[in-house]
């Protein structure tokens, strides 16, 4: 697994276009915070390299969510994706 580097401008980047596209609020169902932001990748890091830095493998979650996620992200990958999918239709 690649080391991931906070820094790289490609990350700072993808980071930066989920959360405006997210409108920098948390996606979570009726959660609306916008502070503590995380830039999670549905698809993941270690086993999608070539999403990385795609924004549509992304979504904004506040510290909260994204901490009661880890460990089950595969279990949430089909939530995030119709959360986004939902929001293309509109």
């Amino acid at each position: 697994m690649t080391q991931r580097n906070y820094e790289d401008p490609n990350y700072k980047k993808w980071r930066k276009e989920v959360y405006k596209r997210d409108g920098f609020k948390c996606r979570w169902p009726n959660c609306k915070a916008r502070r503590g932001l995380n830039a999670h990748h549905i698809k993941t890091w270690a086993h999608y390299p070539g999403l990385r830095f795609d924004p549509n493998n992304g979504i904004t979650l506040c510290r909260r969510h994204h901490k009661q996620i880890q460990g089950m992200e595969d279990a949430y990958e089909a939530i995030f994706l119709k959360i986004l999918a939902h929001d293309r239709l509109q």
